[in-house]
């Protein structure tokens, strides 16, 4: 190998040959491996992200078993968000699913650099072109603290209907939370005027 390919290799993000499953206007989903763990771990690790997801990161042995069990779960399904260089900026999840009442969770979790740059509402609409599209789902619903201003205001972007409150639901660092409890059903999804994920 010259020096050439070298660099080549070196310029190329470790993930650009990741199999891409979906596609969003800006982004692409690839299935979530047991080795992306570290990285979504130091992802969760960043004090913002803790607080609006009302977690600690634990060790990152545990959450590699987690995610190791994610990876076999028929409940859910999980991907890292890439850009179109390969570059991973997130990880994006439906959770819960139950495909016999034809419901699920989104989950988004977008890297400290990346955010407020619209690609959360590109991956969330990625996201319910999945479930509506693909999966067949009725409805999805999405859970995250009251005061988490950007999140609300990217899923009702995404069409989400705020649904009530659930009242002092979390617990991180010793405060409690309110969560707001948001939905979005099949005939609502239909009704949104924006291309759809297989359209790009």
């Amino acid at each position: 190998m010259d020096e050439d390919e070298d660099e080549d290799e070196a310029a190329t993000p470790p993930y650009a040959a990741r199999q891409r499953f979906w596609r969003g206007h800006d982004v692409a989903f690839t299935p979530l491996e047991p080795d992306d763990a570290e990285l979504i771990h130091s992802w969760r690790a960043d004090p913002v992200a803790a607080h609006e997801m009302g977690v600690w990161p634990g060790s990152l042995h545990e959450f590699r078993e987690r995610i190791e069990a994610h990876v076999e779960d028929r409940d859910r399904d999980d991907f890292l968000v890439l850009l179109p260089d390969g570059t991973p900026v997130g990880h994006i999840a439906l959770i819960e699913e139950d495909l016999v009442d034809g419901t699920a969770e989104a989950y988004l979790l977008l890297a400290a650099g990346h955010r407020r740059r619209g690609l959360g509402a590109d991956a969330l609409a990625a996201l319910t072109d999945l479930a509506f599209g693909e999966l067949g789902l009725h409805r999805v619903e999405a859970v995250t603290h009251t005061d988490n201003t950007a999140a609300l205001a990217t899923l009702r972007g995404a069409g989400f209907v705020h649904e009530g409150v659930r009242r002092s639901s979390c617990l991180h660092r010793g405060r409690r939370y309110d969560n707001a409890i948001l939905g979005l059903l099949r005939a609502e999804w239909e009704a949104l005027e924006r291309p759809r994920s297989w359209e790009h």
